[in-house]
């Protein structure tokens, strides 16, 4: 089977979330199933510095009004198709925002491009020659991505079936009414069955609307996007299209995220020698110049804004270091939340500390040297730190929503009984609930013979690609199916 990805990112060439992570390991995953994945991306400048050695395949005189190439290479295992277009993509800021942190005023023309691309190598074929390469499904991710179902359903040529893929919903791709002349899309295009949405041009929608199948990245999201609580204001288009809605909980490169070969912790370990976890714990002790004594070490590594539950925690922190914690936070977003967490390491010196960035690095020795890792988000499509935290034996204290919730069995006395408990989950997202899960874990890690039992638990959950890329595979060859093929 050939597929043909299509996303914004794609690790470990650029990142700023877990959509590239899942781009740039699923493929991987997918080859062990026998499907060759191609997967197409915008060339960035950081993509192009890796494209000297690339072949052309195609060029475009005008792709929606700007000229393009499409180039391949092959990195780290993964077949690369690069959209080379200087004008869109050769830019000093972000993927997606200026150096001022502002949307790019393009983006919607930027994604549009990279997207009747996607189309057009699906329909036309990679080189424009009906005997070269050409996909049997594409398969696309969020709404940087949502628009090659749609422009392939109103072009002249067969379609081709499609999987679209929600990393977060809550990200739309919504713009001007006014754009829509430049998409080049029949007007009747322009209404409730494809990518209008309240007078305004929705990528998603429109890519929800027209794609074969839809899937997202937990089966607990999945329920939850059905609810005007969780789906953004698509809850109804997905509720009609629910028959056609799968969950597939992500997972981690299991190479990358090894804490028996990881060569960015202080020292590496097994379940089966979880003592030597304590050099990573005083290695990060000293990183936020926190004091050591036997009291457990939590830590957050997140974006601190609203959606990641971080104005709660802010508020519990108090609370959190007279029980003798400590609290180490690697992050940065809303500057409201920041300047909490400062505040809080500048009230308690030793105790918390906080470092705004984000590095990669860090975030290994996070998961190595913490007792147990914050993640009190109001929704979480799957996550990818709980993972990290259980493969790392670093135990999740977690909301109870989405992948959070498919992926952490409570420390329950049941939980317990079973030997089954790999973390600590708690309901609604609130001070009261957080606090109470917070004072539990430290109770527990108190006894280091249950603690030990939970940490080993989670280390023999399969986090790995395997089983979530089979499910990819059944879902693939059923769309097919569909076709014929």
């Amino acid at each position: 089977m050939q597929v043909l990805s299509v996303a914004s990112e794609v690790y470990p060439l650029v990142k700023t979330g877990g959509l590239a992570d899942v781009a740039g390991a699923l493929p991987l995953a997918l080859g062990k199933q026998g499907i060759a994945v191609k997967t197409l991306m915008p060339g960035y400048p950081a993509v192009m510095r890796l494209a000297a050695d690339a072949v052309v395949r195609r060029t475009f005189g005008s792709l929606l009004g700007v000229e393009a190439r499409i180039l391949e290479i092959t990195h780290q295992g993964l077949d690369l198709l690069i959209l080379d277009c200087p004008e869109l993509f050769d830019r000093a800021g972000g993927l997606y925002l200026d150096t001022d942190g502002k949307d790019y005023s393009d983006n919607w023309r930027r994604f549009a491009v990279l997207s009747k691309a996607g189309a057009l190598i699906a329909q036309q074929g990679l080189s424009g020659d009906p005997g070269g390469w050409r996909p049997d499904l594409v398969h696309v991710h969020d709404w940087q991505a949502a628009m090659v179902p749609a422009f392939m359903r109103y072009a002249d040529e067969a379609e081709v079936p499609s999987l679209i893929t929600i990393h977060n919903i809550a990200f739309q791709g919504v713009f001007s009414a006014e754009i829509f002349p430049e998409l080049e899309l029949p007007p009747h295009a322009f209404s409730i069955d494809g990518l209008e949405y309240y007078g305004s041009v929705s990528f998603l929608k429109a890519g929800l609307q027209a794609s074969w199948e839809i899937s997202t990245v937990s089966p607990s999201y999945a329920e939850e996007i059905l609810t005007p609580e969780f789906g953004m204001g698509l809850e109804g288009l997905l509720s009609h299209r629910a028959a056609n809605l799968t969950g597939i909980v992500n997972g981690i490169d299991t190479d990358v995220w090894n804490p028996q070969t990881d060569r960015l912790l202080a020292a590496n370990y097994s379940a089966a020698s979880l003592a030597s976890r304590a050099e990573n714990k005083q290695r990060l002790l000293e990183r936020f110049a926190l004091s050591g004594d036997d009291g457990p070490l939590f830590c957050v590594v997140s974006r601190l804004t609203w959606q990641k539950g971080m104005d709660v925690l802010a508020e519990t922190i108090d609370e959190l270091v007279a029980q003798g914690a400590k609290l180490a936070v690697l992050g940065s977003g809303d500057m409201a939340l920041e300047n909490a967490f400062h505040a809080a390491a500048a009230r308690h010196p030793g105790s918390v500390g906080v470092v705004s960035a984000y590095d990669e690095p860090l975030s290994h020795l996070m998961q190595a040297g913490s007792d147990a890792i914050v993640i009190p988000s109001r929704f979480e499509p799957c996550g990818l730190t709980q993972l990290y935290g259980l493969r790392y034996g670093c135990v999740p204290v977690v909301a109870r929503t989405g992948g959070l919730n498919d992926t952490v069995i409570d420390a329950s006395p049941a939980g317990l009984s079973a030997e089954a408990a790999t973390g600590i989950s708690f309901g609604a997202v609130t001070a009261e609930n957080l606090s109470r899960a917070l004072r539990r874990a430290v109770r527990l890690f108190k006894d280091q013979n249950i603690w030990t039992g939970i940490q080993k638990q989670g280390m023999k959950s399969d986090v790995s690609w395997n089983s979530s890329a089979a499910l990819y595979a059944g879902l693939f060859s059923e769309i097919l199916a569909r076709k014929g093929l």
